[in-house]
């Protein structure tokens, strides 16, 4: 930038003092950092850690349920939110589960099929419930992470007003650095990403407007975990 340096001593002598080139140090703190203090209780209990910031900070409801009884709960959620039409992913993780075929039977349900693009959306958009699975959680902030396929647009979990996310117990992350981490290992073995990495954080909700927090402005109204007691 021109003339940058006798821009920045006019800007410091209108503020009475020399131009600064480097910043002020951080002021010494007598505590450890929250993320530190936070850090250790995820270590210790990530499960615990995973849902309580999601059910008490993020308005997530969650359920922990071992694999033999994961059925009957997913259908015990959906009835609590109102049942069918249900978008089902066509993850094959759901169907071997026992999810898909359960959902089917109990409730009118369709699957996220491929190719068919127009239809998906169409079904998307009159669903009440979309089910999808995650492939990890992330304690630090308690939302789940999405890859997205074929067999799992992006709209199963955006238009229905209540998304069921299936994850893993096992697959919990401390936080999005080991996600990372996670990805540049996969790039370097070569295998492909997917198209869109999705970090979901519980239902939409904007605070623009005078900090007044409105949930549901630009997606469901509610988020469900169902977690996998798998370990």
């Amino acid at each position: 930038m021109e003339n940058r340096d006798a821009f920045m001593q006019h800007i410091a002598r209108q503020l009475g003092r020399e131009p600064r080139q480097l910043p002020e140090p951080l002021p010494v703190t007598h505590s450890a950092p929250l993320r530190s203090r936070y850090a250790e209780k995820i270590a210790e209990q990530p499960c615990d850690s995973f849902m309580e910031f999601a059910s008490q900070m993020m308005q997530v409801h969650c359920e922990l349920a071992p694999l033999a009884e994961l059925s009957q709960v997913a259908e015990g959620l959906c009835n609590q939110y109102g049942g069918g039409p249900i978008l089902i992913s066509g993850d094959a993780r759901l169907a071997k589960a026992g999810i898909t075929a359960h959902l089917q039977r109990s409730f009118p349900a369709n699957c996220w099929a491929s190719p068919g693009r127009e239809d998906n959306l169409r079904i998307a958009a009159g669903a009440n419930i979309g089910v999808v699975f995650a492939e990890y959680g992330l304690c630090e902030t308690g939302g789940v992470v999405l890859f997205s396929s074929p067999w799992q647009g992006r709209a199963i979990s955006l238009l229905p007003p209540t998304t069921l996310f299936v994850v893993y117990k096992s697959r919990l992350l401390p936080g999005v650095t080991q996600l990372a981490e996670i990805l540049r290992q996969r790039e370097q073995s070569g295998e492909p990403l997917p198209s869109c990495i999705n970090l979901i954080a519980g239902p939409s909700s904007t605070a623009d407007i005078e900090l007044i927090k409105v949930v549901g402005v630009h997606g469901p109204l509610n988020a469900v975990y169902l977690i996998i007691e798998d370990c």
